[in-house]
């Protein structure tokens, strides 16, 4: 694969930004350092990787024939740079908002692989960040019915996904519950009608985050929770909102995976917990269909990734 531009996760490219100070030189450095060191874009400390989108230069004999891929075909990978042999000769441009880095490279994708071909009616850059977090939103389609409670923590990219893809599945008689700490990403939840109720909650506080969602919603809990956080220590308010008989799903990568199960076991919690997976067949269509129903939620990711 000829590299247009790899999306890390908003795990590991936080963790270099802050480790970088925000300085956009010292983030190329360090993900050129990364990618020399290891043969591929794995964050040393998160070990989490992320996706790219480039244009198919070869395919290998083996699969000539077999696959509806062409050489020239513009695909995103949905195989963890993690897992992706990765050659950057240039990075040319890295957009700190939108967590992008753009870059002359070479991918080698193996005969397992997966990959989609990008969507021409949503555009390069939309559908690199769609792609990232495709997983989320299909597990949603996959636990989510009707009547159910649903709560996201967390209303970044792959929150905002997730919630629209809750609406749809609650409707018509459900409760979709958005928890975040950010009070402008909460008026952007507002604003594009996919949640019932927003809490404005810091997740990290667990006690005071089911205060807050206990005044809003008494004893409902969740039938099914979603954390979508890119940060550490969110794991116990999400075990907190969630009934014992429902499911938790922790797609984010700063997840500690001990705090989650020996926090719900230290409160006497009985709750299956999923752990996050990026791949779920047909994930890449419910994320790209999800944008397309909900209009202004295209509209929101449009104005950031397409610029």
């Amino acid at each position: 694969i000829d590299v247009i531009a790899l999306q890390p996760t908003a795990t590991a490219f936080g963790r270099i930004k802050q480790e970088c100070g925000g300085d956009v030189n010292r983030i190329a450095q360090e993900i050129q350092k990364i990618v020399d060191e290891r043969g591929k874009f794995q964050d040393p400390v998160t070990k989490s990787g992320g996706i790219l989108i480039g244009r198919i230069k070869e395919i290998g004999a083996d699969l000539a024939g077999s696959t509806d891929a062409q050489v020239g075909d513009k695909i995103a990978t949905l195989v963890s740079l993690s897992l992706t042999p990765l050659k950057i000769n240039e990075i040319t441009s890295i957009d700190v908002d939108t967590e992008q880095v753009f870059c002359k490279a070479s991918a080698i994708l193996f005969e397992n692989g997966i990959y989609t071909k990008l969507p021409k009616d949503l555009g390069d850059q939309l559908s690199l960040a769609l792609m990232d977090v495709a997983g989320a939103p299909a597990q949603v389609a996959v636990h989510v019915k009707a009547g159910d409670t649903v709560v996201v923590v967390g209303a970044g990219k792959a929150g905002l996904l997730c919630l629209a893809e809750a609406k749809k599945r609650v409707a018509p008689t459900g409760k979709v519950i958005c928890m975040e700490y950010s009070p402008r990403q909460c008026e952007i939840v507002r604003s594009l009608g996919i949640a019932d109720v927003v809490l404005e909650a810091d997740a990290k506080k667990p006690l005071e985050a089911l205060d807050i969602y206990q005044n809003a919603l008494g004893d409902q809990l969740a039938d099914f929770t979603v954390n979508t956080v890119s940060v550490p220590n969110t794991e116990l308010a999400t075990v907190l909102v969630t009934k014992d008989t429902g499911m938790i799903y922790f797609f984010s990568m700063s997840t500690d995976f001990a705090k989650a199960s020996l926090g719900a076991e230290g409160i006497k919690k009985y709750v299956p917990m999923l752990i996050g997976n990026g791949y779920y067949p047909g994930h890449a269509e419910i994320a790209f269909d999800a944008v397309r129903r909900e209009e202004k939620l295209r509209d929101s990711f449009t104005k950031r990734y397409c610029k």
